[in-house]
């Protein structure tokens, strides 16, 4: 704040001296506007010519000044010379000023800087409409020196204060600054002090009230992210873990066919390993999915307007090699108008393939699996229904968690599917549902439901409707 004070100030000053000069001007006005009145009642008319008769001892005493030098002017109607200074200069010849008031205005005389009042006289104020103007104008002058003087007193009286005001001003904002920003300085030492790992709140107690709502919002980014470290952690732990099996039984599966010697019993050895070795390559590829999903930067500057029809109906092909091998019905339903919605068509591809390969996995040869396309009011609805155990309401929350498995369930996978599908659903905007399959005839196997509903795509400018 140093640096606007100090700018201020001469600023100050400049704004000081002008008003200083303004309230100068004010009492030496009124007393040439008194001059003025004095010689206004000495002007006569004698026999159509203008007289003055202010006595010598009148004009005398306007003139006596100590410091300034006044001049005294008297002419007639036609400008011709009566009394005083011949060298005053005149006014504008100007119609407005000849309304009987004192005007004042600033000229110079034999190159010293003067001020002067003057007023025009009406020597026959019964003049009809139409007659020659007849009035006299009487100018007083006195150069500018009274006006400095008092100016610069002003100006002293003023000035002179600040200079000892000013310092004494600075020190209070230094100090007043100073100890507000102590507690910011308290503040980034305690932070700087912390272990990289403390992710714990600021006590905002020891904090001034202006930046409690910055504290507050740092404390909440701290619980954010202590979250998200925490989930990345749990994730990590979790993978590891799941990866331990496939990986032991890799293993034993290559130990134990370097053992063997009779044929068949490496061919099933080597059976296993890549049985082991798909169900890794399986857990893998669906841990970079959900990293993807949960770490797509800008995801929504990557949507695009899509056929959820014809992405469907793509990713439905895909899988039909696995529906034979399945011994299922694999089968797609859509309508006869194209369902557009704003997606991202890989995390969308990734979406379906994952629902549909939960379906294959847990429905039963002989079963069928539909995935179904339409639309409802201004919703493009996905489902994915099958045939097979189904899932229980008290399980439905809890089956889109990582690694989650339903006790008793025998069916290979990871618990990651439905996981992604989540995330990816949220990317989207959409809404996950699960169901009881409305279609399946058995009671034993009630079958399931997923139903995804996408909201509409927004319309930009580069939209052709």
């Amino acid at each position: 704040m140093l640096a606007p004070l100090l700018l201020l100030w001469p600023m100050s000053i400049a704004i000081t001296y002008l008003v200083a000069k303004s309230i100068a001007n004010q009492p030496f006005d009124h007393a040439l506007e008194d001059s003025i009145t004095v010689l206004a009642q000495q002007v006569r008319e004698v026999d159509g010519k203008v007289l003055s008769r202010l006595p010598g001892s009148a004009r005398d005493i306007l003139r006596a000044d100590d410091v300034d030098q006044v001049f005294i002017q008297i002419t007639g109607p036609r400008r011709e010379h009566v009394d005083g200074d011949r060298d005053l200069p005149l006014p504008p010849d100007d119609e407005r000023l000849r309304n009987g008031r004192v005007h004042f205005r600033n000229e110079s005389m034999h190159g010293t800087p003067v001020r002067i009042a003057f007023s025009y006289v009406n020597l026959r104020p019964l003049a009809k409409r139409g007659d020659e103007p007849w009035a006299a104008l009487v100018q007083v002058a006195e150069t500018l020196d009274k006006r400095a003087q008092l100016a610069n007193e002003i100006i002293k009286g003023v000035i002179l204060p600040q200079f000892i005001i000013l310092p004494i001003v600075l020190a209070l904002v230094w100090f007043a600054l100073a100890r507000g920003l102590s507690p910011l300085a308290q503040l980034q030492e305690r932070i700087r002090a912390r272990r990289p790992d403390d992710l714990s709140p600021i006590d905002s107690r020891q904090v001034p009230e202006e930046i409690s709502p910055l504290v507050g919002s740092l404390n909440d980014m701290l619980e954010r992210l202590s979250q998200t470290i925490e989930m990345q952690k749990r994730f990590i732990a979790d993978a590891a873990h799941q990866m331990k099996t496939p990986l032991a039984g890799m293993r034993m599966q290559s130990e134990l066919a370097l053992r063997q010697l009779d044929p068949d019993e490496i061919r099933r050895s080597l059976e296993q390993l890549a049985k082991s070795s798909e169900s890794a390559t399986r857990l893998v590829n669906q841990l970079l999915a959900l990293a993807r999903a949960e770490n797509q930067p800008n995801a929504g500057l990557a949507y695009e307007q899509l056929d959820l029809c014809e992405s469907a109906r793509d990713t439905v092909q895909d899988w039909v090699q696995a529906s034979f091998a399945h011994r299922i019905d694999l089968g797609f339903e859509q309508p006869d108008d194209p369902v557009p919605i704003a997606a991202n068509a890989m995390m969308l591809r990734e979406l379906l393939s994952n629902l549909i390969d939960n379906a294959l996995r847990y429905t039963p040869a002989g079963g069928s699996v539909t995935v179904r396309v339409r639309r409802e009011d201004a919703l493009a609805i996905l489902e994915v229904e099958d045939t097979g155990p189904g899932i229980a309401p008290a399980e439905r929350a809890h089956v889109f968690e990582r690694f989650y498995r339903i006790l008793g369930n025998s069916a290979p996978g990871s618990g990651l599917g439905l996981a992604i599908v989540r995330e990816i659903a949220q990317q989207h905007g959409a809404e996950v549902d699960i169901f009881n399959n409305p279609r399946s005839a058995h009671n034993k196997s009630p079958g399931c439901l997923f139903r995804l509903s996408f909201p509409p795509p927004r319309v930009t400018d580069e939209d052709p409707d």
